[in-house]
């Protein structure tokens, strides 16, 4: 029986796990097997679910549907809980359990660019989807302490209940009153999840965190990324990310190791003319 997969949310088309997930399927001869993207908003999620038949392997979920995903699964990983979405569905008896690889994705990135593996100090940029996963994936290293800067308290909602799930000592920051350059000194590991105009006019003061970790990564350079260059330092970037969350998804889709070296190479392949290549 062909076997599927797909990337669901909306807009979607410009999605590159088709690129990491068919070159998994190819390289562990899983000829038979497809991954494709559906667009899909979030209210949709539960209908599109409750539709595929028993061909399907897998889904992965991007935005705006990972609380979606969550909401709709009969069982749930206690990281998907902690962070209070879902990235990964994967049909089991039941229904669907419910997975967020982006975890992975933040830890893999970091530790693989950057070496690092703990810490006690972060500094988080923005409350949304990946926030909440850069939460849960740095308390598990260690961080007990964060700082999370936002324009607007009010946005912070989520990932205040998510860092109170995880007994983290959270500092909330508004954006005007942050000295940037004192949270990224005083850091240990700084994450931002906001769009490159936002880290412009502070992206050197960024620059003095020791380890970073950038989820943008179109358009490339991102200011962020070049002021960290100058500084003769490597960051880890949302590609990265996209990379490493990707291996996990992988294993629960098909129960087999992840053919890590071909998704990187195809990956890098996909993305020659985007940004340098990730490790």
């Amino acid at each position: 029986m062909t076997r599927r997969a797909a990337v669901i949310g909306s807009p979607v088309a410009h999605s590159l796990s088709p690129v990491l997930h068919n070159a998994a399927f190819s390289a562990l001869g899983l000829s038979d097997w497809t991954y494709s993207r559906i667009e899909c908003e979030a209210d949709g999620v539960p209908s599109l679910v409750a539709g595929l038949d028993p061909s399907w392997a897998g889904l992965s979920v991007t935005m705006p549907n990972k609380r979606a995903a969550l909401a709709v699964a009969t069982s749930s990983t206690p990281r998907a809980v902690q962070v209070g979405a879902a990235n990964t569905l994967v049909p089991v008896a039941d229904g669907w359990r419910a997975d967020n690889t982006d975890v992975d994705g933040v830890l893999g990135a970091l530790r693989a660019v950057c070496g690092f593996t703990s810490g006690t100090r972060a500094v988080l940029l923005g409350a949304g989807g990946t926030a909440t996963a850069a939460l849960v994936a740095l308390a598990s290293v260690g961080v007990r302490s964060v700082s999370l800067v936002v324009r607007s308290v009010s946005r912070a909602a989520e990932a205040e209940t998510c860092a109170s799930r995880l007994g983290l000592d959270l500092d909330l920051v508004t954006w005007d009153d942050a000295d940037f350059a004192a949270l990224a000194a005083s850091s240990d590991v700084l994450v931002s999840t906001v769009p490159p105009a936002a880290t412009e006019p502070i992206a050197v003061a960024l620059a003095e965190a020791p380890t970073i970790l950038d989820v943008i990564y179109h358009p490339w350079p991102t200011p962020l990324a070049y002021a960290v260059e100058k500084r003769g330092r490597t960051l880890a970037t949302g590609l990265d990310m996209l990379l490493h969350q990707a291996f996990g998804q992988a294993e629960q889709f098909t129960g087999l190791p992840a053919p890590r070296e071909a998704m990187r190479s195809a990956l890098r392949e996909a993305t020659a003319n985007l940004l340098p290549l990730p490790l």
